[in-house]
Parts: structure tokens; sequence; C-alpha cells
């Protein structure tokens, strides 16, 4: 069994970096780095997907984890990652937790990861997903991330899982000078286009489409903090 679960998340690492290689014209980036490729390795996808999902938890494609949500296919979530260039003292704000893969894989390279989700529900189980994993840098609230976390801003780098009709402006607002915001937005045609802002040394705002996406749509509501380590 540890050996076939091991073929199955090399393969898996395998397809990444070969997406990763022939989506390089359009991302400008040919490889993960050697620390995104140990995270993915690290991170057990298996326990962020419902049961009766977990067979498939080690196949590159996006699967379905409830309440009109899903997981993303991890080729996608490691090139988010990537565009973030993340450091080990980086701050990260994520909006939209879903199971909590993602900042699972945020908090293996990062010092602090803040997390927003619209459903109380699945804010909840992230954070007892990630408790129960060992993450202790992640912190998890239930609310409407539009607004962003502005009492723990500014962020090193801003991730938004959900595709928005365009750029919350609270988001580019707690973006620190040299930082990172990837976000899915609507593009004209089906499915949004992923979008890197670079916020210079000096403020000034750069932005660049990466590439084609398909996500869920960037919702808002409202609620507390689920964080079961204050």
């Amino acid at each position: 069994m540890v050996s076939s679960r091991k073929q199955r998340i090399d393969t898996l690492v395998a397809e990444v970096e070969r997406e990763f290689q022939e989506t390089s014209g359009s991302t400008g980036i040919s490889a993960p780095d050697a620390r995104l490729v140990e995270a993915l390795r690290r991170v057990p996808r298996d326990a962020f997907v419902p049961d009766d999902s977990a067979r498939f938890a080690w196949e590159n494609r996006a699967l379905s984890i409830g309440h009109g949500q899903t997981i993303s296919q991890p080729f996608v979530v490691a090139l988010m990652t990537q565009l973030l260039e993340l450091t080990p003292e980086s701050r990260v704000l994520e909006i939209g937790t879903g199971s909590g893969y993602q900042a699972a894989l945020l908090a293996e390279l990062a010092q602090e990861v803040f997390s927003i989700e619209v459903v109380p529900e699945l804010a909840r189980s992230a954070a007892e997903n990630l408790q129960r994993q060992g993450y202790r840098n992640v912190r998890v609230r239930a609310g409407d991330g539009r607004r962003g976390w502005p009492e723990a801003a500014p962020f090193d780098a801003v991730i938004v899982t959900a595709g928005a009709e365009s750029i919350p402006p609270a988001l580019v607002e707690q973006l620190k000078p040299g930082g990172h915001l990837v976000i899915p937005v609507d593009s004209h045609w089906l499915g949004q286009d992923l979008v890197l802002v670079t916020r210079g040394a000096d403020g000034t705002l750069h932005r660049r489409a990466v590439l084609s996406v398909i996500f869920v749509p960037l919702v808002g509501g409202e609620g507390g903090t689920v964080d079961p380590w204050s």
C-alpha cells in the first residue's frame, strides 16, 4: 500500500512537471521549484477530499468537495503557488479555503497563512483538516473574502481560488510593496484568465494574464473566525 501510494504521488508530480513545461510559453515558468515539489509530495491530498473521492486524490484533476465547491487541479494549485514566489518568511492571504489543501501547501512554504472561506461549513471542516494534519501556522475565517483580512495586513502574497468579475480593491490594498497577487478574473470568453498582479517597491501595480483557467465563482458572505489555535 505504501509503495502504491508513493507511485501515485510520483506519477502526479511527473504530470504536474510536464504541464509546467507544456504551458511555459504562456506562463513563463518551465518547471516548479524544488521547495514546491517537496511540498506537493508532503501534503496528503487524500486527507483534503471527501472519502468517496479519496481514490482519485492523486490524479491531476479537480474534485468536488460539496457545497458547489471544488478542490483545484494539482497543476493549477502548483502554478498559482509558484507565481506567489514565497519565502519561509512570507505572510500569505488566501481567499477560498475550500477543503484546506491549498492552505496546507502554502503553510509548507510560508511563515503564516490567513485563509477566508465563504461557506461556514467548509471553513470549519478545513480548519479541522489542517489541525489534524499538524498545520499550526494557518488561521481560517468564515466570511467575505473580497474584504480581505485588514487587521492582519499587509501580506507578502495574496491568492484567490475562485473566479472574480474583477480584482477586489481591498485585496490589492492589503498587498505589500514587492508582493504578488494571483487571481482568476473573468475573461471575455468562457472561463477566466489567471492574472498575476505585482506591486513594485514604489507601490506601482503591474498586471499580466498568465493562463486560461476555469474556477467556481467568487461570492460574498458574512461570518466570524473559525480558528482552533487562537
